[in-house]
């Protein structure tokens, strides 16, 4: 299969790697980032796009998505499948799924979750919104990418899941850190608390998987002086976007809503920006209640 790649970040670049190494011609495109072994570097996102049968993007935010959509939609041919990896709004993934379709092209918003880890080891999960040809079109690129693609339904589905997914995940790895430093006032040793909390009604991925402790459970980026897996900002960011789809939808969701506002504190505020989003357990270890 002949693929575009546009954005070959933390997360593109090994994403698309992992394509070309399964033998799929991979012409990719960064404003600033290399090419990956065995990517073809093609000269504009337009160029990366033209006569692919899938262009994939893995960009920061919906506004760029949407530029870069501007950009190459007129090069793909008729047929193609436009599969965007990023995580933003679901209101500029349904504009660019629209714009796709007008164009006679297959669109899909297919977020990612697993970290630079699991790109790196083709681990990764997607969660697809869009229609089911394209879905199935893509489906063999997904499965060399990641371990499972869940097609969760029509354009913005993908978004949606990835967006509350990662509202449960800010919020319970918040938990997660409040308990520990609670445990560390009350005596309690760090290892002694995970083993009852991870085989018990505490359980959860940010005890089990990720622990933020260092030294307890698995290694995690805690054991790394908590050098990011998955970042603070990013965490930010997709909270921020839980709380635009939760306004936008009338939702209730005060925990996701004072997730936001600790997140926002301790990277804009607390020097947590370019530390793990499980740094947050020393800023609480850190503190008292006044």
């Amino acid at each position: 299969m002949k693929i575009g790649f546009i954005g070959l970040g933390n997360m593109g670049a090994p994403m698309a790697a992992n394509l070309a190494k399964a033998g799929h011609e991979v012409l990719g495109y960064d404003t600033a980032a290399p090419e990956p072994e065995g990517v073809i570097a093609a000269a504009s996102a337009a160029e990366a796009a033209a006569d692919a049968d899938v262009v994939i993007t893995m960009l920061p935010n919906g506004q760029i998505l949407r530029s870069v959509a501007d950009q190459i939609i007129p090069a793909m041919r008729s047929g193609a499948v436009f599969c965007d990896c990023s995580t933003v709004d679901v209101d500029s993934a349904r504009a660019v799924a629209e714009q796709a379709s007008k164009a006679g092209l297959g669109a899909l918003d297919a977020p990612v979750s697993g970290g630079i880890g699991g790109a790196q080891g083709g681990t990764l999960t997607f969660m697809v919104g869009g229609d089911e040809p394209a879905f199935d079109t893509v489906k063999p690129l997904f499965d060399i990418m990641g371990q499972k693609a869940v097609h969760c339904g029509e354009s913005g589905a993908g978004q949606a899941a990835k967006i509350c997914n990662n509202m449960i995940l800010g919020v319970t790895m918040i938990a997660t850190c409040e308990a520990f430093a609670l445990a560390d006032k009350l005596g309690l040793d760090r290892q002694k608390m995970f083993d009852v909390v991870s085989t018990s009604s505490g359980y959860s991925w940010s005890m089990n998987a990720y622990c933020p402790a260092p030294g307890v459970g698995p290694q995690s980026p805690a054991d790394n002086d908590y050098r990011p897996g998955f970042a603070a900002e990013l965490m930010l960011k997709d909270l921020r976007l839980s709380q635009e789809a939760a306004e936008s939808s009338d939702a209730d969701t005060p925990m996701g809503e004072l997730a936001t506002r600790l997140y926002r504190s301790f990277v804009e505020d607390e020097g947590g920006k370019g530390r793990d989003f499980s740094a947050m357990l020393p800023r609480f270890v850190g503190r008292s209640r006044a």
